[in-house]
């Protein structure tokens, strides 16, 4: 495989993991803390332990998530840096946002819409009212 269609798998298996709402719930809760003992999702989650074992699998094999150990207790830390990659990756394929105007006034011109990857910034309007839109 090419190093691009490595990125694409990757990418799609990400994609499939974020596409739950358990996992969707998990990340949540595993963004507010440095490193979340599986004992605390139990806690808070509403399904079974061998539920969140499989939902936590899942994330794992995506390399959303890194496990660790200690005795008979697991630990899940969230890797911010895959996900980054991956929101970049995203970034790069979405369409050109434009800042507009409630009434649709478009506050770009076409010379400055082209950008490199990068989030777009609402700073650059000058009113008090704008849309980002695609």
């Amino acid at each position: 495989m090419t190093s691009e269609t490595d990125a694409a798998v990757r990418a799609t298996d990400v994609f499939k993991a974020l596409g739950d709402p358990v996992r969707w719930s998990i990340l949540r809760q595993m963004a507010q803390a440095d490193e979340l003992a599986c004992r605390v999702l139990e806690e808070t989650l509403p399904v079974s332990k061998p539920t969140i074992s499989y939902h936590m699998r899942v994330l794992v094999q995506a390399e959303l998530v890194s496990v660790r150990k200690e005795g008979r207790n697991f630990y899940y830390t969230l890797r911010r840096d895959v996900l980054r990659r991956i929101v970049d990756e995203l970034w790069q394929v979405a369409p050109e946002p434009r800042l507009v105007t409630e009434d649709g006034l478009d506050l770009q011109p076409a010379a400055r819409r082209r950008r490199p990857a990068a989030t777009p910034r609402a700073a650059d309007a000058q009113c008090e009212v704008v849309l980002l839109t695609w």
